[in-house]
């Protein structure tokens, strides 16, 4: 009778702190909207510069995203290695530019610029597939019946010995992006105040995604991955290669993180032998907030998260003083996860993840 009690207490006070914890979070959240709201001291055209700012972002987040989810819808496993394939594109990417620098292409006209760009994610995209498809084969394939456990070690470990060999390579330096002229200018936009380096990164991400969910939802290959994430046995037996999609799923992940690497350098001009691991869990709790598993889902979170981290801490904090509200962005992101999956604990889509995955 005495454990039954002390479980039924355990439960109320978990109840209690639970609500306690979402009452509190809102409260701030609403309580510092409107005083920062009633200070005047951002004007709308400030907050629709933060909006493009954030759905720039966002858009590469959700670009590295779905390669989290595909791999968990397929394999039901993190691959913690994704962020060094994001790191390999961008290096790709560096070195492809500076030839084309050298050459002139870069910088010679809008059209060559474009062309250049395009190149530059072309080659990301190859290296990058090449990185996932080797740590497929060698760290995940032969662990692929083995307890959940055991791959995610060999998924950290993949990740470490990607990085450090980075930078065994390249050093520890930072590499700077060469810029493309055309790029730095404000584009014609109205209110959103966004550089055309923005447009590019914006345009080319949702292009990207929109292309991937007509493949994965339209074509008879997507069809196929569709069913080796509902069921690899059942999907055996209907003639469709379990391994051939598996491995099929690995590339579209990281050919889509290695183009988010180059837009990335472009966008921020830096990259060095460490920049995967932020924006790597950033895309993987993007992903966990729309749905893990579920594609579009990555893309929505990853939207989400960007807007967040990039108007949330303005829109939340300065009212309350804060001195300098975007150094506390991680802060705000993440609360913010912790917010959407007490509330929803599957993710924004995950209901929809759960019944159809992508």
């Amino acid at each position: 009778m005495n454990v039954r009690r002390l479980d039924r207490l355990t439960d109320v006070a978990i109840d209690v702190f639970m609500f306690t914890f979402r009452a509190v979070i809102i409260l701030v959240v609403v309580l510092g909207t409107a005083l920062t709201l009633l200070s005047g001291k951002y004007t709308p055209a400030d907050w629709l510069q933060l909006i493009g700012k954030g759905i720039t972002v966002g858009s590469i987040y959700a670009m590295i995203a779905l390669g989290y989810t595909m791999v968990y819808g397929i394999l039901r496993m993190i691959n913690f290695a994704h962020g060094e394939i994001f790191m390999g594109g961008a290096f790709a990417g560096y070195f492809t530019a500076m030839a084309l620098l050298q050459s002139g292409a870069l910088t010679a006209s809008v059209i060559s610029g474009l062309f250049a760009i395009a190149i530059m994610i072309l080659v990301a995209m190859a290296v990058s597939v090449g990185l996932a498809l080797a740590v497929e084969r060698t760290a995940y394939r032969p662990l692929r019946n083995a307890p959940t456990l055991v791959p995610l070690i060999s998924a950290i470990g993949a990740s470490l010995f990607l990085q450090y060999t980075a930078r065994g390579f390249f050093g520890s330096g930072v590499y700077g992006y060469p810029q493309v002229p055309f790029l730095v200018q404000p584009a014609p936009i109205p209110l959103l105040n966004m550089r055309w380096v923005d447009v590019l990164v914006v345009v080319a991400s949702f292009s990207m995604m929109g292309g991937l969910y007509l493949f994965i939802m339209r074509s008879k290959v997507g069809t196929a991955i569709r069913a080796v994430s509902e069921d690899k046995g059942t999907a055996a037996l209907m003639g469709i290669d379990a391994n051939r999609a598996i491995v099929l799923t690995f590339g579209i992940g990281a050919a889509l993180a290695g183009a988010a690497g180059v837009l990335w350098g472009l966008s921020y001009t830096q990259v060095s032998f460490a920049m995967g691991f932020v924006p790597g869990i950033k895309a993987f709790t993007a992903a966990v907030l729309g749905g893990i598993g579920n594609v579009p889902g990555a893309m929505v979170g990853g939207l989400f998260l960007g807007l967040i981290e990039v108007v949330g801490p303005n829109l939340f904090l300065t009212g309350f003083g804060v001195p300098s509200p975007t150094q506390l962005k991680d802060v705000v992101a993440f609360t913010m996860l912790v917010l959407v999956l007490v509330f929803r604990p599957s993710g924004i889509l995950g209901e929809r993840g759960a019944r159809s995955r992508a």
